[in-house]
């Protein structure tokens, strides 16, 4: 590491509770069984620090790092955040994200915590553990244009094909799915079709899904493939 660099006294510190360099004179290495001393806590502050600034879509894993990343200064604008600032926080769902950056789009906003434990039935627990880190800023103007969401129960094939990442495979298997009854949410569409999590996170915001019978110009149960 370069002399001088901003890091080399929070590397240092963090090298100095791991063993792997003496303590400076006079200042005692914190007892590793002490988790909740002030050096303690600073040394595991500075550590997320690193990883949040090497890594833009880490995912916090608990209250502890919530509270710690609240303490760094980080905060997430609910009435305008992205679906990677939802999932930064603790047991924030695909599902939970898509109806959030839905609503978002068609200008809905929150006022506060209660608006958002309403929404989304959160448990007392996980609200506030996610707490710390919420800005309830409100916007006069509209929310930033988007694209439409794509209606899955009922859009054309042309339209999977062009305007999501689902390769041709997938787009036949989501047809024939969507046949034998339309899809609920984005829980239901990764069960159905056992998409992976990264792409399910990919559609977040990007689809919707209509309730009742699926469209007379789509396929039903014993017809034949669709037509290209």
């Amino acid at each position: 590491m370069a002399k001088g660099h901003w890091l080399d006294g929070m590397a240092r510190r963090l090298l100095v509770a791991t063993g792997q360099l003496p303590a400076p004179a006079g200042r005692p290495a914190p007892p590793p069984s002490s988790p909740h001393q002030p050096e303690a806590e600073a040394i595991e502050r500075d550590l997320l620090a690193l990883k949040l600034a090497g890594n833009p879509g880490l995912r916090l894993r608990n209250a502890e790092e919530v509270r710690q990343a609240a303490a760094l200064g980080w905060r997430l604008d609910v009435n305008r955040a992205t679906a990677a600032d939802w999932l930064r926080l603790p047991g924030c769902t695909p599902s939970q994200v898509d109806l959030l950056l839905r609503l978002q789009a068609g200008g809905v906003q929150l006022s506060g915590v209660e608006d958002l434990q309403r929404l989304l039935t959160l448990p007392e627990e996980r609200i506030r553990c996610w707490q710390p880190l919420l800005a309830f800023r409100w916007y006069g103007d509209a929310a930033p244009p988007r694209s439409a969401p794509i209606d899955l129960n009922r859009c054309g094939v042309e339209q999977l094909h062009d305007r999501l990442p689902l390769d041709a495979q997938r787009c036949q298997r989501l047809v024939r799915e969507r046949s034998r009854g339309p899809f609920q949410d984005l829980a239901d569409l990764q069960q159905r079709l056992a998409l992976p999590a990264d792409l399910v996170e990919g559609l977040i915001g990007k689809v919707s899904f209509s309730k009742g019978p699926v469209g007379p110009d789509l396929p039903r149960p014993g017809d034949g493939p669709p037509s290209r």
